[in-house]
């Protein structure tokens, strides 16, 4: 897989000066991401679930969807040919113990590939939930883990109607056994490998770049392009690419006091993107079953400007500071709320005001794990941010720094920042790197109209 990754970037770098996109030539071919998706995810299941079902005292794990309405987790499992369930799909995990291993079974009218075993032939039995029974009977675990979770959705993929038919087909003593997979689900979504993190560096460049991309002056022209044009722009490069988002992007303007007056006083659109503006975008693609999350910020140079102001340059580096704080205080066990707590007590200490929203990421773009504040409750977060921090995870780290700059704004600057980051249980390395200095947006770098974002008539 990493040679499919090395191989696909050095013929990037070969075509570039042939090539009229070079940015999609980086872009892994369809049928080569299968190959590199379904790698991660045998890899995955192999190494991932004995050890999570052992850590969790869970031997039977059973996860059953239907078309169309797919468990969260079952999704994660399904290889990359798969685009949703088929019928029903039910897919169980049996632990013989370590020398056994855990087996991988399909109950099914179709085997998932090779990677889950076929064990349903309705021919022979025509009941399929009284197959699933037969298997559990026969393998007789003490603890059956079910999709059920009352503080992540993601481990809430367990429906009433499946939950019902598959309870009544079971015997008596294996319905005293039922138990929430919660935190086996969350461990198999939050936890990424060695092979998954090489891919992710290249996931992560991909996004930088097409943030870089918009943020130029060939893209943005000051006083005709919108923040809505900007938006579709992404929008549409990201599905140009052979991409998709998996959310709206969002472009919005900070602006000093004079600016908001002088475009108060000439009537002008504060819709526009205008010289002199601090331009913040959150921006996430989904690319190899991995997703991202960024926020980074442009400044559009005003006449005569080379650069943007010191001011601003320092307030960034204060943003910088408490994405420091935060990840400083990460250590394995402690809560997401614990965290949040240190995190805020050291920030405010230090004249940083700290508005701090951080989540894991990975298979979804707001993942299962632990949480780290919200924006609307820096209080702490029940539940998912009294779960503790484990190795081997990433997360966006997601924030607001409120810094004074009088000379701006009346009001506090918001630096809006967020980059995804691996933690290894030790240290917090940010994923293809982190902005610390400004996309400059040069009016001059405008070519002929061509290619320009502009205002539609």
């Amino acid at each position: 897989m990493k040679k499919i990754i090395i191989s696909i970037l050095a013929f990037s770098l070969l075509s570039v000066a042939a090539s009229a996109d070079a940015l999609k030539e980086k872009i892994i071919p369809m049928r080569e991401r299968a190959k590199v998706m379904d790698d991660l995810l045998i890899h995955r299941l192999d190494t991932f679930v004995p050890e999570l079902m052992r850590r969790e005292g869970i031997d039977a794990w059973v996860i059953m969807s239907r078309e169309y309405n797919e468990d969260p987790v079952l999704k994660t499992m399904l290889p990359a040919t798969w685009l949703s369930a088929r019928r029903r799909t039910v897919l169980i995990f049996l632990d013989h113990g370590p020398e056994k291993g855990v087996e991988r079974l399909a109950a099914a009218r179709y085997g998932v590939t090779d990677i889950f075993k076929g064990s349903w032939n309705p021919e022979e039995q025509p009941d399929q939930w009284q197959r699933i029974a037969d298997i559990l009977n026969e393998f007789d675990p003490k603890r059956i883990g079910l999709n059920y979770s009352d503080d992540w959705a993601h481990a809430d993929g367990l429906v009433y109607s499946e939950r019902r038919d598959f309870v009544n087909a079971i015997p008596d003593r294996l319905r005293t056994r039922l138990v929430s997979a919660e935190r086996l689900s969350v461990g198999w979504l939050e936890t990424r490998t060695e092979k998954e993190m090489e891919v992710y560096e290249h996931v992560m460049d991909v996004a930088h770049s097409i943030i870089a991309e918009g943020f130029s002056g060939k893209i943005v022209t000051p006083g005709v392009t919108t923040h809505e044009d900007l938006k579709w722009w992404y929008r549409q490069r990201v599905r140009d690419l052979g991409l998709t988002s998996w959310f709206h992007t969002t472009i919005e303007s900070e602006r000093s006091d004079a600016s908001k007056k002088h475009i108060a006083d000439n009537n002008l659109d504060p819709g526009v993107i205008y010289k002199g503006d601090h331009v913040h975008i959150d921006f996430g693609i989904a690319y190899l079953d991995l997703m991202t999350d960024t926020q980074q910020n442009a400044y559009v140079l005003r006449d005569g400007e080379s650069d943007a102001p010191d001011i601003l340059k320092e307030a960034h580096r204060k943003g910088n500071r408490l994405q420091d704080i935060l990840t400083n205080h990460f250590q394995v066990g402690r809560t997401g709320n614990e965290i949040l707590l240190l995190t805020r007590e050291q920030s405010i200490a230090e004249n940083i005001g700290p508005s701090i929203y951080s989540h894991p990421i990975g298979l979804h773009g707001h993942a299962a794990g632990t949480t780290i504040g919200m924006w609307d409750k820096q209080e702490g977060v029940p539940g998912s941010g009294d779960y503790p921090l484990h190795a081997n995870t990433a997360y966006a780290i997601e924030l607001t720094a409120y810094v004074d700059i009088p000379t701006w704004s009346s009001e506090p600057f918001k630096v809006k920042l967020e980059q995804d980051a691996f933690y290894d249980g030790e240290t917090t390395n940010y994923i293809n790197g982190r902005q610390t200095n400004y996309h400059i947006i040069d009016p001059k770098e405008g070519q002929p109209d061509e290619g320009k974002v502009k205002i539609n008539n």
